[in-house]
């Protein structure tokens, strides 16, 4: 089942303690794939994954006066059909979640918050076989990776266990993922 994009910009506002929900696609790479990682394993976001991946859901992350951020989540093509089948994640599966400021104000349907700034994007790409064992931004069967809003291409990470499994270690039992808010993903 797809969903919208316009989904991501529902009145419906959910907390979440994690940091990002990865997934890719069935057992081939996705097209343009293999120009997201190089042989050093340096990450960049993919140009077209708007258009060309699956929307998995999206998070609010509350503040004091509403969302402080909204997180929405994209799966390289194939990934939620291969999880539902398998329940794990498939090789090389790539999850990109946008990382939004959120504003919030009142509307006629009541008190609403919604993306206002793009922060920046977190990329993880599913990897057990621990292609990268010299790059400390891959390990725990995943490459992890932050990038600012600025550069697509240039990750400010220089580390996943000190700057991204912290937000993760709650989702560790499912691969390091918050599965639960990915309506896609269920059988």
């Amino acid at each position: 089942m797809k969903f919208l994009r316009n989904a991501a910009a529902a009145s419906v506002m959910v907390v979440t303690v994690g940091c990002l929900v990865s997934q890719p696609a069935v057992s081939q790479p996705a097209p343009a794939q293999e120009q997201l990682v190089d042989a050093a394993g340096n990450m960049h976001i993919p140009k077209n994954y708007r258009t060309t991946y699956e929307f998995l859901g999206s998070w609010s992350v509350a503040g004091d006066n509403g969302a402080k951020e909204m997180h929405v989540v994209y799966a390289s093509p194939g990934t939620a059909a291969a999880y539902r089948a398998t329940g794990k994640f498939p090789e090389r599966s790539i999850l990109v979640k946008e990382v939004y400021g959120a504003a919030t104000s009142d509307m006629t349907t009541g008190t609403v918050s919604h993306q206002e700034i793009l922060k920046g994007w977190f990329m993880m790409v599913k990897d057990s076989k621990n292609s990268h064992p010299d790059n400390k931004l891959w390990g725990n069967g995943w490459g992890w990776s932050w990038f600012d809003a600025g550069d697509p291409v240039k990750t400010t990470s220089t580390n996943f266990r000190s700057d991204c499994l912290g937000c993760h270690i709650p989702a560790k039992a499912t691969d390091w993922i918050y599965v639960q808010g990915y309506p896609g993903l269920k059988k």
